[in-house]
């Protein structure tokens, strides 16, 4: 596909270097010469200096061949012109957009965005897109991450294994047998920072990180069997009550009954805006870095601290103040701390600062925007490593060449690993003589060479 992303940013920049090595014919249009030399510099793509909302810039950008324009500028106004100029002028299929502020997302105007008003075709807002992804963890605790797919019917969990797994040394080929009854295929593993498809007479490791696709309902006995106990959060206290703590305060008010949220945000406005739109939920206007907030807050108590502020110093001290505010390791090890980090080195601190996990914005935005880019009957992408493998549900139509095939004889790329199969609702892990059928909803795991593959498979003609 010919594809114009306008915004060379870290989000950009991101989304140009998967869809370039994925094959796509990439344009990167952006006003900073600093910026697009950069792109020059690293990738094999067109970049151009100047406004992607100029017709001229666009017209450049050879946009009357565009498949696809994606606005991800640090400006919504402009991104919304973006799409408006690509639909209007250039007759571009699909637009894709970056919006921030809470006013545009408002559902109440949701109508605006429409072919005879402002023709946007997909929308992205990667706060709330962040408040999704940390409520899921919350749920699922224990797991690093935890992603639906297939109506929820599948998920996949992203575990770390420590010492408190049974499995340890135990090969893949023996895991069904202690645990006959949990449907879950571990799809992919993170041994020392490099990631591998593992065969079944590969063994658990301490200190891998795995990616198991499950049967929802098994959630907890999975995590289990993986050596986590870990209770879901009743007492969690978020720091910084910007769109994502907002958010994120809202979808657990009404998605998790027994929580009791306390919110620290330090400007007196947002702070009263906060505490007259959520319902159930404590706010305290302050300095979380102020030790006597903290206390005010009953940061003992908490079970799980979000440090989500737009500055990554402020969230990475928190961090540590947690760490003095524990009576004991015990305490520690116990309570739950999540950090936002815009800057990528910081990652570094993770293990020396006893931080339970960093939530990158970046990536959550690229996997937003990257599901909407493939071609064929593809609904969900996760990715992982930086994109270099992506977790896809896609379901298998008529022009499939998987109907009516056996796993074993499909010939998919050795870099394809299918995890479990939705049939009418009955979820399914598939064995080597598993028969495709029309309809079957399949999540697999796939390397970024292989995805035209996978598109191919999984075809349909539009984009």
């Amino acid at each position: 596909m010919n594809i114009i992303i306008c915004g060379a940013g870290r989000v950009g920049f991101t989304i140009a270097k998967q869809l370039s090595e994925q094959g796509h014919s990439i344009t990167v249009i952006d006003p900073s010469s600093e910026d697009i030399q950069k792109i020059d510099d690293a990738l094999d793509v067109k970049a151009i200096v100047g406004k992607g909302s100029y017709p001229s810039i666009l017209e450049k950008a050879n946009a009357q061949e565009a498949d696809m324009i994606i606005a991800v500028t640090r400006n919504d106004e402009i991104n919304m012109v973006i799409c408006q100029i690509a639909f209007s002028i250039f007759k571009i299929p699909k637009k894709i957009a970056r919006i921030r502020s809470q006013d545009y997302l408002n559902p109440k105007f949701t109508t605006v965005y429409n072919k005879e008003n402002l023709p946007i075709d997909v929308i992205i807002s990667p706060e709330i897109e962040i408040a999704k992804s940390i409520q899921r963890k919350l749920e699922a605790p224990g797991a690093l991450d935890s992603v639906p797919f297939a109506e929820n019917k599948i998920r996949l969990l992203e575990i770390l294994i420590n010492e408190n797994c049974n499995l340890i040394n135990i090969k893949l080929s023996d895991l069904t047998k202690k645990y006959p009854n949990l449907k879950a295929n571990v799809i992919g593993v993170i041994r020392e920072d490099k990631f591998f498809i593992p065969k079944k007479t590969d063994e658990i490791k301490i200190n891998d990180k795995i990616y198991v696709i499950i049967n929802s309902t098994q959630m907890s006995e999975t995590l289990e069997a993986f050596g986590h106990t870990e209770k879901v959060s009743k007492k969690i206290l978020i720091v910084g009550g910007g769109n994502i703590g907002f958010n994120l305060a809202k979808n657990i008010e009404e998605n998790l009954d027994a929580a009791r949220v306390k919110i620290i945000e330090k400007n007196k406005d947002r702070a009263e805006f906060l505490a007259s739109e959520l319902n159930n939920t404590i706010v305290i206007n302050g300095d979380a870095l102020d030790e006597e907030v903290l206390s005010e807050a009953n940061l003992e108590e908490a079970e799980t601290v979000l440090a989500l502020t737009n500055d990554d110093e402020d969230n990475l001290m928190v961090s540590v103040l947690v760490e003095k505010f524990a009576k004991d390791e015990k305490e520690i090890d116990d309570k739950r701390t999540m950090a936002l980090i815009n800057k990528p080195n910081y990652s570094l601190l993770q293990n020396s600062l006893k931080i339970d996990d960093l939530i990158d914005p970046r990536m959550n935005t690229v996997s937003s925007i990257l599901k909407h880019i493939h071609k064929g009957t593809i609904e969900t992408a996760y990715t992982i490593m930086n994109g270099e493998y992506e977790v896809i549900e896609a379901e298998i139509i008529e022009t499939s060449e998987l109907i009516n095939k056996e796993l074993k004889n499909s010939n998919l790329p050795e870099e394809i690993r299918i995890g479990a199969v939705l049939r009418d609702d009955k979820v399914i892990i598939p064995r080597s003589d598993l028969v495709f059928q029309k309809d079957d909803k399949v999540v697999f795991l796939a390397k970024k060479d292989s995805i035209s593959v996978v598109e191919n498979i999984f075809r349909i003609s539009s984009i």
